[in-house]
């Protein structure tokens, strides 16, 4: 039976990178590198032309929430080399903002804006940030943390839906 793709070490992919790019990497353990924020697009790209490493296509981009910070996950595959890669960027909570990697991934258009409507991080370059799922103009970014404080919402209802107003249950 075949095999699925064998995850990268990521202190392996973090070494061939320091090679390339010195200053790119700022840690790895044997899951993921992480990587400077300023260079994420820099550093996808020689990840996608390396031919070793040929991280060819951007399986899913996701965000983590972890209150003094905010994580970008890149999930990378090459389906040639029958490979997995994660690379993840750290970012400041104040301005979240890092380059898009449209230029790369073409694939990216969609998971940035969904990333940039739902958690309110700013994408450089991305040739169509706006809202995907909501609204312009919604309060807020629903998957931060800290969303129900800020956008001044309570968890729960005030009544029943359908109830009258002013009636009392007994």
């Amino acid at each position: 039976m075949p095999r699925g793709p064998r995850q990268l070490d990521g202190r392996e992919v973090a070494q061939r990178l320091r090679a390339a790019m010195p200053d790119a990497v700022a840690g790895a353990t044997d899951e993921w590198v992480e990587v400077a924020a300023p260079r994420v697009a820099e550093v996808l790209r020689w990840l996608h032309d390396d031919p070793a490493l040929d991280a060819a296509q951007l399986s899913s981009l996701c965000s983590v929430d972890r209150y003094d910070r905010f994580e970008l996950v890149y999930h990378l595959q090459s389906l040639d080399q029958n490979h997995l890669i994660v690379v993840k960027a750290v970012l400041d909570r104040e301005q979240p903002s890092l380059p898009s990697v449209y230029g790369v991934y073409r694939g990216a258009l969609l998971q940035e804006r969904e990333v940039y409507d739902l958690m309110g991080i700013h994408f450089e370059g991305h040739p169509d940030l706006r809202r995907l799922f909501l609204w312009e103009g919604f309060p807020g970014h629903p998957l931060r943390k800290n969303f129900l404080q800020i956008a001044g919402h309570h968890p729960g209802l005030p009544r029943f839906p359908f109830e009258e107003p002013g009636k009392q249950a007994r």
